[in-house]
């Protein structure tokens, strides 16, 4: 080996000695870094999870907000550790907040329906279970995803609704209170008894094993009409008997008004001829 090749080749080794002796301290303190990092992101994650079985979180939304939280901590740590060991982040960083915003504006209805689906399962507008009306769909909630939420139609037909249009529209939910109110509207003719009439709707509902008695029903005149008074009739119900009080309500109100011999009229006219 000549002597020029010594030379190149102690340079070489001198740059080694050189790299090493500058980055392997940073490299060291990096993975330390790193590890002591991803063992405190591990800790905050269980501690987290916790916290929203504290708070009753839903099941639902908890790995969404776990996992998410945890990326986010992870990216930071992993720019960190890639900042301490001299690797420029500033770019690294442009590109990332480049590919989110392309992302977002690609799926912001997904998004849109993703942040609803938080909304929905933090403030619990409705449960599982509740009989709701939301955008136009009325039916029970079988399901609340974290992008769509299931309706049953009381015709057994299955409505999936964006969680997005929920959370920025108007909702009823009809089992909030855990009853509702049934209306229903019964005629009679003007020659009748009110008053009997009244009482024997009123006695109807009482008897009624499924009308509640607080609130206490009540049967009042609303209307008088072109060929009929009428009464409203409303009982109150809790909301799984709703559709049988309502149902009950009108059978044996025209039963109980039919043994009194109270009439209920049907829409009729009167004809007057006049002769020239």
């Amino acid at each position: 080996m000549d002597e020029l090749s010594v030379s190149q080749m102690q340079v070489y080794i001198d740059k080694g000695v050189h790299l090493i002796m500058e980055y392997a301290p940073k490299m060291i303190l990096a993975l330390l870094v790193l590890f002591a990092g991803l063992r405190v992101i591990k800790m905050f994650s269980n501690l987290l999870n916790k916290l929203f079985e504290r708070q009753n979180i839903d099941i639902t939304l908890r790995p969404f907000l776990l996992n998410l939280t945890v990326w986010v901590l992870k990216a930071m740590l992993f720019i960190s550790v890639a900042s301490m060991l001299g690797i420029e982040t500033t770019s690294f960083v442009a590109i990332i907040g480049a590919a989110g915003l392309a992302v977002g504006l690609a799926l912001q209805g997904t998004l849109a329906n993703f942040a609803g689906g938080v909304l929905i399962l933090l403030f619990k507008p409705y449960k599982v279970g509740d009989l709701v009306e939301a955008q136009g769909h009325f039916g029970s909630v079988e399901e609340i995803q974290i992008f769509i939420t299931k309706l049953i139609t009381p015709e057994n037909k299955t409505v999936i609704v964006p969680n997005g249009a929920i959370s920025n529209g108007s909702l009823i939910n009809f089992s909030e209170k855990g009853f509702l109110r049934v209306d229903n509207v019964i005629g009679i003719s003007y020659d009748s008894d009110i008053k009997l009439a009244k009482e024997l709707l009123l006695k109807m509902m009482q008897d009624h094993p499924k009308v509640m008695s607080d609130p206490a029903p009540v049967v009042a005149v609303s209307e008088l009409a072109d060929s009929s008074v009428n009464l409203v009739v409303r009982p109150h119900a809790k909301v799984d008997d709703y559709w049988d009080v309502k149902f009950d309500t009108l059978e044996l109100g025209k039963k109980v008004l039919d043994e009194a011999n109270i009439s209920i009229p049907f829409p009729q006219r009167d004809i007057h001829m006049i002769q020239n």
